[in-house]
C-alpha cells in the first residue's frame, strides 16, 4: 500500500523557512524584485520621479497626514507598477500567441497603472493649490 508523501514535501523552501530565516530570505527575494523591476523603463521613471517628489512631500505637506498622502501616493504608483510588471511576466511567461484573456488582464494592469498615476496627480495637486494658492 502506498502512502501519500506529507503536505510539505512538494513545498516551496519558503514556505518551510520560520522565524528570522524567512524574514531574512524573504527579504532577498524582495531585493531580487526591485532589481527586476529596474529593469523595466516605467518603474525607473518612476523610481526617479519618487527620489525627487518623496522628500519634496515634506516641503508641500502641512501635516503629517498630508505629507503621508503624498509621499504615499508616489509609492503606491510604484507598488502597482511592479504589480503591472509581475502580471506581465507571468502572462508572457505562458505563450507569446495573442489570447483574448492575456490581453485583458495586462490592459486591466495598466489600466490600474493609469489609476494609481491619476491618484497621485488629483493628490499632489490639491496640495499644491492648497499650499500656495492660499
Amino acid at each position: 500500500m502506498m502512502t501519500s508523501p506529507p503536505p510539505d514535501a512538494f513545498a516551496n523552501p519558503q514556505k518551510l523557512r520560520r522565524g528570522l530565516s524567512r524574514i531574512w530570505h524573504a527579504t532577498g527575494y524582495s531585493l531580487q524584485g526591485l532589481r527586476a523591476g529596474w529593469g523595466e523603463t516605467a518603474f525607473r521613471q518612476e523610481a526617479l520621479a519618487a527620489i525627487v517628489l518623496v522628500p519634496l512631500a515634506v516641503y508641500v505637506g502641512r501635516d503629517w497626514v498630508q505629507i503621508a498622502l503624498l509621499a504615499g501616493s508616489v509609492v503606491l504608483v510604484m507598488i502597482v507598477e511592479l504589480l503591472n510588471t509581475a502580471i506581465e511576466a507571468a502572462i508572457d511567461r505562458i505563450g507569446p500567441e495573442r489570447h483574448e484573456l492575456s490581453g485583458r488582464a495586462k490592459d486591466m494592469g495598466s489600466a490600474a497603472v493609469l489609476l494609481a498615476l491619476l491618484l497621485a496627480v488629483g493628490i499632489w495637486t490639491a496640495a499644491i493649490v492648497q499650499r500656495f494658492a492660499a
